[in-house]
């Protein structure tokens, strides 16, 4: 017989992010860059915090006293035409780490990725599925 925790903690299935943080050390710099650079749409602020609204999931920027790696999570933001967009970053002085390129080739489009950072050094990415008229090599 199980017990109610057990229980519980059999039926969870998490399946919807709600929000995603990103530390940051220059907590202004940071909120212009994602603010006016990415053109992302500030919520509110809340002391050092900052929120934005990414489609259905929401963004925090926070500080930390501890030093920020610029390693770890990757927020990859969907785009429906990622050559303008990277070139658009691109123009705008944004640090390009990697430039578009086929990530994964499907039966109906190609993954394409591009990853960029912020100026704390998160990595950054972009994404497009973009639709092929022919099948992919190797049946995939």
């Amino acid at each position: 017989m199980s017990t109610a925790t057990e229980d519980v903690i059999q039926s969870v299935r998490l399946s919807e992010i709600g929000q995603i943080a990103l530390t940051v050390q220059d907590f202004q710099r940071a909120k212009d860059f994602y603010q006016n650079t990415l053109g992302m749409q500030l919520l509110f602020d809340a002391g050092t915090m900052a929120f934005f609204q990414c489609g259905s999931i929401r963004m925090m920027l926070g500080t930390s006293p501890k030093p920020v790696s610029g390693e770890g999570t990757i927020l990859y933001f969907r785009v429906a035409d990622i050559h303008a967009v990277h070139a658009a970053l691109k123009g705008s002085g944004v640090q390009i780490v990697q430039e578009p390129h086929v990530a994964a080739r499907m039966k109906s489009h190609d993954l394409w990725l591009s990853f960029f950072t912020d100026p704390d050094g998160n990595t950054l990415a972009l994404m497009c599925e973009i639709g092929r008229t022919q099948p992919a090599e190797n049946g995939q």
